[in-house]
């Protein structure tokens, strides 16, 4: 049952390379600037079908986790630190190699903070702030929980609004690129679009391992106890705080690396990210992918943005993000793509020939 696990891992992973095969041989290898995109926005739906679909947690506030990965990063790597690098702190940072020298597009000298520092402070402040704002809700139910993380979310695009050092409403722009390691970067220059196609891939497919070896561990058995019947799972010893806040926290985590990495793909970041629509947009997505459907809302999470950035909504976009979450929750409340949904037809088919 464990390795069988991996096997959708493995022909996902076969589909990514055919497709980039037939997007080189038909010159539409542009696509992948949006794929590139789209899979960058999947890892916050991930981490939210954890949420969602296994601990039974509404959030309307993941675009604000996204953001604040985002404007970490973007902040720190941008942030000129040479009129005060001769200061003792500076120089610590400097010996320690969390700083780097590098020029704008303008051609000025800049001192800041490596991508590598700014990816590590923006996790660790992301995941400060969903422990700070998870066990404050995270005993909340229904449209209590959801109501609360809406002002969350709420809360954190006013700030990115209105913030100078944020760049108010212009945000913050002129994020370089993020060297991984030896040639890879991420990058959002057409000269490095095959190799950010599989970084971005790679990132996902690391997630679903990490998501689908929770979900099938004890871990996940009690999520999904929590799921069904929060008291009577609480009456038979589970921890029900401890895990639901620990999924929300996971899940914040995933959002912020969507948001680090597509800022520096980017190399900009705006208030737009932070917006309640994007929140919006992510439930949704969870909703026609299948609650508790990891691959569901995974390839809903790619197929839905990617339509979304090649403007195939166009100015309607918002509103189609809408009524698909309203049309969801009253016609197909377990998703469109409900595994449990497709294994019952299955095995209905299966019983059909054996009578």
């Amino acid at each position: 049952m464990r390795l069988r696990m991996y096997y959708p891992v493995l022909a996902t992973a076969v589909l990514i390379v055919l497709l980039h095969l037939v997007l080189a041989q038909t010159e539409t290898t542009y696509y992948m600037t949006q794929i590139t995109m789209s899979a960058y926005y999947a890892l916050v739906v991930i981490g939210l079908c954890l949420l969602m679909g296994y601990a039974g947690q509404a959030s309307i506030g993941h675009a604000g986790f996204f953001a604040i990965g985002g404007y970490t990063a973007a902040v720190l790597t941008t942030y000129n630190l040479n009129p005060v690098k001769d200061t003792p702190l500076v120089a610590r940072l400097q010996s320690l190699g969390l700083t780097m020298h590098w020029q704008d597009i303008y051609g000025a000298d800049i001192l800041s903070f490596t991508p590598w520092a700014a990816f590590g402070a923006a996790l660790l402040l992301t995941g400060v702030i969903a422990l700070v704002i998870g066990a404050s809700v995270i005993q909340l139910k229904g449209h209590y929980l959801a109501m609360a993380t809406l002002g969350f979310g709420l809360i954190v695009y006013r700030i990115a609004l209105g913030t100078p050092v944020l760049g108010r409403a212009d945000g913050v722009s002129n994020v370089p690129p993020f060297h991984l390691f030896s040639d890879l970067q991420v990058n959002g220059r057409a000269a490095f679009r095959v190799q950010n196609y599989y970084i971005a891939w790679v990132v996902v497919l690391a997630a679903m391992v990490l998501a689908l070896n929770l979900v099938h561990s004890r871990v996940g058995r009690a999520l999904r106890s929590i799921h069904e019947n929060e008291e009577a799972a609480h009456s038979l010893g589970v921890n029900t705080y401890r895990y639901k806040l620990a999924v929300f926290l996971l899940s914040a985590i995933f959002a912020a690396i969507g948001g680090v990495l597509l800022t520096h793909y980017n190399g900009s970041i705006g208030p737009a990210e932070a917006h309640v629509i994007k929140s919006v947009r992510y439930v949704a997505i969870v909703a026609v992918g299948g609650m508790a459907n990891l691959w569901g809302a995974m390839v809903m999470g790619i197929f839905l943005n990617f339509l979304s950035l090649r403007g195939v909504f166009g100015s309607f976009d918002e509103t189609i993000f809408g009524g698909i979450l309203i049309l969801m929750m009253l016609f197909a409340p377990q998703g469109l793509l409900r595994v449990p949904r497709l294994r019952a037809l299955t095995g209905l088919r299966a019983r059909r020939k054996h009578a």
